[in-house]
């Protein structure tokens, strides 16, 4: 009897190690199938322009939150700028976040600048935008400075003229941005061709 339960232990061994077998060689099938799917990289770029802290006075004391502004962009040609309000800061860049992508804007270019010359407003913000020649670089700061880069502009030059509230700036950026036209466009609205139009 002994030895008869010897072997029939050692055939149960034997049937567990090949299922245990059947599962690692499952589970490391199924890990390489994981390590093998191709991972999505997001072509979207994300800069905090700026966090602040809030405090509302409510009945029984003080309540803090923050508040993130933040500009989003592919360096293709679109970008946008969203706020976030929340009790983390963490929280209030999240929003921001999605808010930027739900205002995504096209950047006409032409080349690395922009068209031409043009004003942003936004409240008493005022933003100078200009094209410059190839190997100027951005010439500008703060928020304007985030937004252009995300937006792949690379030869342009900038300036604020009022007031220099960050939301402000950025939203006065993005106002000029917004009303920039092409050659094909202004030359369809005047009704002449594009030859017309550079001669």
């Amino acid at each position: 009897m002994d030895k008869e339960d010897k072997a029939l232990g050692t055939d149960e061994a034997a049937a567990e190690g090949q299922r245990k077998g059947r599962r690692t060689s499952s589970r490391d099938s199924r890990g390489r199938a994981a390590e093998d799917r191709p991972k999505e990289q997001s072509d979207w770029e994300e800069k905090i322009i700026q966090v602040r802290r809030v405090t509302k006075v409510v009945k029984g004391g003080k309540k803090l939150s923050f508040r993130a502004v933040v500009a989003v962009g592919n360096g293709k040609g679109q970008v946008g700028v969203g706020v976030g309000k929340a009790a983390e800061v963490i929280g209030a860049i999240q929003k921001g976040v999605v808010d930027a992508k739900k205002s995504l804007i096209n950047v006409p270019m032409v080349g690395a600048t922009i068209p031409h010359q043009i004003v942003g407003r936004q409240g008493s913000s005022r933003v100078l935008l200009k094209p410059a020649s190839k190997g100027t670089g951005i010439i500008a700061g703060g928020a304007t400075r985030a937004i252009l880069e995300l937006a792949g502009v690379g030869d342009i030059l900038a300036k604020s003229l009022g007031s220099r509230a960050p939301l402000n700036v950025a939203r006065g950026t993005i106002d000029g941005l917004r009303h920039l036209r092409t050659f094909e466009e202004a030359a369809r609205l005047r009704g002449i061709n594009m030859r017309q139009m550079l001669s």
